[in-house]
């Protein structure tokens, strides 16, 4: 059986500590999984965790060095199984919504034609605004899923909408994606 390739885009929100425990679940149940790090993610975590647990180079720059002449966001957007943005921002998904492909991240999502699943993370008030859920229904028009996010305490400390979902609530879904 042929092993299952994530492309795991990761933005910068709190959430992104439970994003290794997600890539530990994925690995363990027989998926390989490739990071792509927003700039802004790199202020919460260094690459160079995700390369350990993914045990994968993690892609961070949109105009890296070159090592084998491959056009990084065509190879990784063909390369995808499954595209999953974990956690998503409202900045990231507002920028994907726009069409915006400013970055490595959102030009591997416009270049994809694997299934895109975003899971969002951010405080209540951002997720309930208006243009937020103007983006998300507009991606999901599209054929984007959603995965989340759920009610939970949040980084503010407050209780809301907004928590990056469970990772065992995504862990299954892809694992029934590919049943």
């Amino acid at each position: 059986m042929k092993t299952r390739e994530i492309i795991l885009g990761v933005s910068a929100s709190i959430a992104i500590y439970k994003t290794c425990l997600l890539i530990r679940r994925l690995k363990d149940e027989g998926f390989n999984v490739t990071v792509v790090m927003t700039e802004k993610a790199k202020e919460f975590i260094q690459p160079l965790l995700f390369e350990r647990l993914s045990q994968n180079k993690v892609y961070t720059e949109f105009f890296s060095k070159i090592d084998d002449y491959k056009i990084e966001h065509i190879s990784l957007a063909d390369k995808a199984d499954l595209v999953l943005l974990a956690p998503a921002t409202a900045d990231l998904i507002g920028r994907i919504a726009s069409g915006i492909a400013d970055d490595l991240l959102t030009s591997l999502v416009m270049a994809t034609k694997a299934k895109v699943w975003i899971c969002p993370a951010m405080d209540e008030n951002m997720y309930r605004n208006k243009i937020v859920q103007y983006n998300i229904k507009k991606l999901k028009s599209y054929g984007y899923k959603f995965i989340g996010p759920q009610k939970g305490k949040l980084a503010s400390g407050k209780m809301g909408w907004g928590r990056l979902v469970e990772i065992e609530t995504i862990v299954q879904k892809v694992k029934e994606y590919f049943l």
